[in-house]
């Protein structure tokens, strides 16, 4: 599809509108596909527009209208598609709960919102909202599309989807035109999504987006990086997430690109490889752990394979860093290694929400995988700056897409300042907070990111970290926490990792250890352990993470080596508020949670006692007793700056 043959968005400026543009002229196009029990389920156009217009009807008929807000929270699947558009169709605006948000996040989303209709997928969700009782009184009705294990639920709340759809039907029997009336109706310039913040420090907003700006934006987004109906995406970023709406809705409807949905979580890779995609989008933490997958995978493989692997990534390497391929490492490694991750076939591939590390980057371009790096907010509608097919740089986050303006107000000498920008196609302000609408914009319609950054000589944006976040130490060393945690989770032993230093005397890291990978490097080695908490322990898997923080501060300025590190009992998890849904780290909330670890780090013990308790979503219980050893690095610790003033 050429860019000239994307359809008019003056005239179909709404999903619904687009919707049914192709419905009626692609009819019997797959667009969405659905893997359920080993099966790949296709819907035309015509199938899924059917069903969208007999789940609008049946919204209405339990009382939902204009203005109205309906939540969805569940798995990606074709259903949740289907019950956005419809909401839209409706009248109403849609709200995006993430499948893994704990019943206290549900319920503040919920009331805050006034949502009537929640959409759930299955028994799971349902007793997250049924658990809630009184905390979530605007709540009418529970829509669910999965009924097993809730067949004998007497909740007077819950409707099956196909009895929904049943009542829309019935009701499109009485009223022929109502639907086509419905959609006629709708405004691109109306709210129809309330897309959550990330909420590193509070509750998160709610962004209110038109569909006009939306598709807008899409589209300029399609100018740099276009695709069409032969094209392939695979969903498996989270729904409520900016970028996931840009991709699955507003471009797919734009496009008519094709959307697949995995059968879970857990078989993503496999499903993908089946479906060959010629356009992903992945988090940073997905490409870090298919990263650390490959690599771990190459623990278990030959000695001969081990050394081939080895070769091809050196080959590989060298030849990106001299901006060309390597077809002997293609030969020998690549072609195979994109077959099996389902790569084959791809024109693009994205990463965005975070920023990746180098390294890991610098791995998949090497690969073969044509990456682009995408930087954005949920307040500009997602990512507006994005390599171009032939000016990837690693280091960057491309360039501005059209209409988009970026300027560094305060820069310091090295032009480093915080990102503000402005485009046509922004959010329309915070649902029900105009007060932090108000603080968002600057004069002239200008939007402060609350992000580091520069533009380089090349006209591309580099961006270090938030500024929050960017650090100074008592020596007055200026460094970025997120930058480096990025270079030591390109260990495939690393899951997750805070750096420590602000107004300290030196750097310190605590680290989560990637517990699969991990746990298989231990059995390899014949190390017994039971749990996370045990493994993370043993002076074997000490030393080995040792050796992975110091080939880290091999490779940074003397001053932003980490002097110290340990590793943590359990994991950092988004349901103890430690990091975001999009898997941010709450910088805030680790140090109150752990300050009493960080204060014995920098007070030089060399051991913490730990006893603690910890809860698991399901509300056990688990009590942790255990010694945390802290290694000291031996790295240089310079005096404070006013004794070397005095020497």
């Amino acid at each position: 599809m050429s860019a000239a043959a994307l359809p008019d968005l003056k005239v179909h400026d709404t999903f619904p509108k687009l919707l049914a543009l192709h419905a009626r002229e692609h009819p019997n196009d797959i667009w969405l596909r659905e893997k359920d029990l080993g099966i790949w389920n296709a819907f035309t156009w015509s199938q899924v527009a059917e069903r969208v217009r007999r789940i609008t009807l049946g919204l209405e008929t339990l009382g939902v209208g204009r203005g109205d807000v309906v939540a969805l929270i569940g798995d990606n699947r074709p259903e949740w598609l289907m019950g956005e558009i419809a909401a839209h169709a409706a009248g109403g605006m849609s709200l995006g709960i993430y499948r893994d948000a704990l019943a206290d996040e549900v319920a503040y989303l919920v009331t805050y919102a006034d949502v009537k209709v929640v959409f759930a997928e299955d028994e799971e969700q349902v007793d997250k909202l049924l658990q809630l009782e009184e905390r979530i009184p605007t709540v009418r009705h529970i829509v669910f599309s999965d009924p097993r294990g809730l067949r004998k639920y007497e909740d007077p709340r819950l409707i099956a989807l196909k009895d929904l759809e049943e009542a829309g039907a019935a009701r499109h029997a009485a009223d022929p035109g109502r639907y086509d009336a419905l959609v006629a109706s709708g405004s691109g310039e109306e709210v129809a999504i309330l897309c959550t913040t990330s909420g590193t420090t509070s509750h998160p907003k709610l962004a209110m987006l038109t569909a006009g700006a939306l598709l807008r934006h899409c589209r300029s987004y399609l100018d740099v990086d276009l695709r069409g109906p032969e094209d392939e995406y695979v969903s498996v970023l989270q729904m409520p997430w900016i970028m996931e709406q840009i991709y699955a809705f507003g471009q797919a409807l734009i496009s008519r690109m094709k959307v697949s949905f995995v059968e879970e979580p857990e078989t993503m890779m496999a499903d993908m490889r089946e479906i060959g995609p010629s356009f992903i989008l992945f988090a940073p933490r997905v490409w870090e752990q298919i990263a650390a997958d490959v690599r771990a995978r190459m623990m278990d493989a030959s000695a001969l394979k081990r050394a081939m692997f080895a070769i091809g990534m050196k080959l590989g390497l060298k030849a990106l860093d001299e901006g060309r391929r390597s077809p002997l490492a293609d030969l020998i490694l690549f072609r195979a290694l994109r077959d099996r991750l389902g790569f084959s076939r791809l024109k693009s591939a994205a990463t965005g929400g975070a920023a990746l590390g180098p390294d890991t980057f610098r791995f998949f371009l090497a690969l073969g995988v044509p990456m682009r790096q995408l930087y954005g907010q949920t307040e500009l509608l997602g990512a507006y700056t994005i390599h171009t097919a032939k000016d990837v740089d690693f280091d960057t986050v491309g360039v501005p897409m059209a209409g988009v303006e970026l300027r560094i107000d305060d820069p310091d000498p090295n032009g480093l300042g915080e990102i503000v920008t402005r485009h046509p196609n922004v959010f329309t302000g915070y649902y029900r907070n105009a007060d932090e609408t108000a603080h968002a914009f600057a004069e002239g319609g200008w939007m402060r990111t609350g992000d580091a950054g520069f533009i380089d000589p090349k006209g591309h944006l580099v961006v270090i970290d938030r500024i929050r976040d960017m650090s100074r130490t008592a020596q007055g060393d200026r460094f970025s926490p997120q930058y480096i945690e990025n270079k030591l989770k390109f260990s495939p032993y690393v899951g997750e990792a805070v750096i420590l230093g602000d107004g300290r005397a030196h750097l310190a890291a605590i680290i989560c250890i990637r517990f699969p990978i991990v746990a298989k490097w231990a059995e390899k080695n014949r190390i017994a352990f039971t749990t996370y908490t045990d493994l993370s322990v043993k002076p074997e898997v000490i030393a080995l993470l040792r050796r992975e923080v110091e080939s880290v501060n091999r490779s940074l300025p003397e001053k932003q080596r980490i002097a110290k590190f340990l590793l943590l009992y359990k994991e950092l998890d988004a349901d103890d508020g430690e990091l975001t849904r999009t898997r941010k780290v709450r910088r805030g909330v680790i140090n109150d949670r752990y300050g009493d670890i960080i204060d014995a780090m920098y007070r030089g013990d060399p051991r913490i006692d730990i006893d603690t308790t910890i809860t698991f979503q399901d509300g056990t219980k688990q009590r942790i007793k255990t010694v945390i050893d802290v290694v000291d690095l031996d790295v240089a610790q310079p005096a404070p700056a006013s004794k070397r003033r005095a020497a």
